[in-house]
């Protein structure tokens, strides 16, 4: 390789390392639960603003706000409920109001028979060795879960066969795999695709548990950031709420405000 060449080579490698501008890029923590909405939102916005890179990053909230406090640079938070994004405005780390984005809602959700008859209190029945819900201590959705039992008098039975995902991705990858023979995992999962082929699912109903309000926020970092403001735009639209619905979620009012 002569010398010219391989300076080029140089070159298009110091290029490709250079980050986008921040003001060119969008880095989205996403509460896993909301993953395939997301993806959709994002495309949508690519579509929209092609000079934009927008990124969304999926853990779950707990987790996320941890990464937040430790000084990850997301620009914005979609976390599965409002508490989490609001402690960190109170914290000083995000910019406030803390906005409803989507409601959601729980299932029983089973890979192998049918689940559309099942109600919480079947849980208890011995046949059920592993229970799968998301950790209720970074998740909310599990700490939803955790409430529904309780509230249907099957906590006591249940909570020593239960098995925790880190997430609610992981919550039903452990009932797919067959690790565990029934979950509890949100609504808007068992109707994606992948699930609705291998599995069936029971709504639980909602007055057991707090409602699963899910809260996002712009970080402090972003809050003059004319991209930003433009995802937050799109989610106010109706094309984005016909996304989230069509993904299994409810779009509260205050969210078209």
């Amino acid at each position: 390789m002569t010398l010219p060449v391989r300076r080029f080579c140089a070159l298009l490698l110091i290029v490709a390392l250079v980050p986008a501008s921040a003001n060119d890029r969008l880095l989205l923590a996403t509460a896993a639960n909301f993953k395939p909405a997301m993806e959709e939102l994002a495309a949508a916005f690519r579509a929209q603003h092609p000079d934009v890179s927008i990124e969304p990053v999926y853990a779950s909230t707990g987790k996320l706000a941890a990464q937040i406090r430790k000084g990850a640079p997301f620009d914005l938070f979609f976390a599965a409920d409002m508490q989490t994004p609001q402690e960190l405005v109170q914290e000083g780390l995000a910019a406030a109001p803390v906005r409803v984005y989507a409601r959601g809602r729980l299932v029983i959700w089973r890979a192998a028979g049918d689940a559309a008859s099942l109600a919480l209190a079947d849980l208890a029945d011995p046949r059920f060795t592993r229970i799968a819900i998301a950790n209720p201590r970074h998740a909310p959705y599990g700490a939803r879960a955790v409430e529904a039992l309780t509230a249907a008098g099957v906590w006591t039975l249940v909570q020593p066969r239960l098995v925790y995902g880190e997430n609610i991705g992981q919550t039903a990858q452990f009932v797919h795999s067959g690790n565990a023979q029934v979950g509890i995992i949100a609504l808007s999962q068992a109707r994606e695709p992948e699930l609705a082929q291998r599995g069936s699912y029971a709504l639980i109903d909602d007055a057991l548990h707090a409602p699963l309000d899910q809260g996002y926020v712009v970080m402090r970092r972003a809050a003059d950031r004319p991209a930003a403001a433009r995802f937050t735009a799109l989610l106010a639209t109706v094309a984005a709420r016909r996304i989230i619905e069509r993904h299994g979620y409810t779009v509260p009012p205050a969210a078209l405000e």
